[in-house]
């Protein structure tokens, strides 16, 4: 099964910002893939050195396990970047660049569930 995430929260909510992830491992534990699409405030989590700063209240920090899974894919929202004036060149590696017609293409897949954080 294909998990599409969709998430929107960043750096100033560090709980709310690491759950798409928290969920993209438990899915990933169980064979699955994902997607996660980084919007609004979410694009932060993938500049370059942030991921590693943000501490969650409570929940395990997952985010480089996601990121380094080979069955994962993380995007950012262009558009997103953009307006908040980040480089493409401050993204991590693995980060891939995209807008909503790539989100819509993963949601339409015939295995795919959307989960929204």
């Amino acid at each position: 099964m294909l998990f599409v995430i969709s998430a929107t929260s960043g750096p100033i909510d560090p709980t709310k910002a690491e759950l798409p992830f928290i969920f993209a491992a438990s899915a990933l534990q169980d064979e699955d893939r994902v997607m996660i699409m980084l919007f609004h405030d979410a694009v932060h989590m993938a500049t370059k050195g942030t991921a590693e700063k943000i501490i969650p209240f409570g929940p395990p920090k997952r985010f480089q396990e996601v990121i380094d899974h080979q069955n994962s894919e993380i995007w950012v929202c262009k558009p997103c970047v953009d307006v908040r004036c980040i480089p493409l060149e401050m993204l991590a590696r693995e980060i891939k660049v995209g807008g909503m017609n790539d989100f819509h293409l993963a949601a339409k897949q015939h295995d795919a569930r959307v989960v929204n954080f």
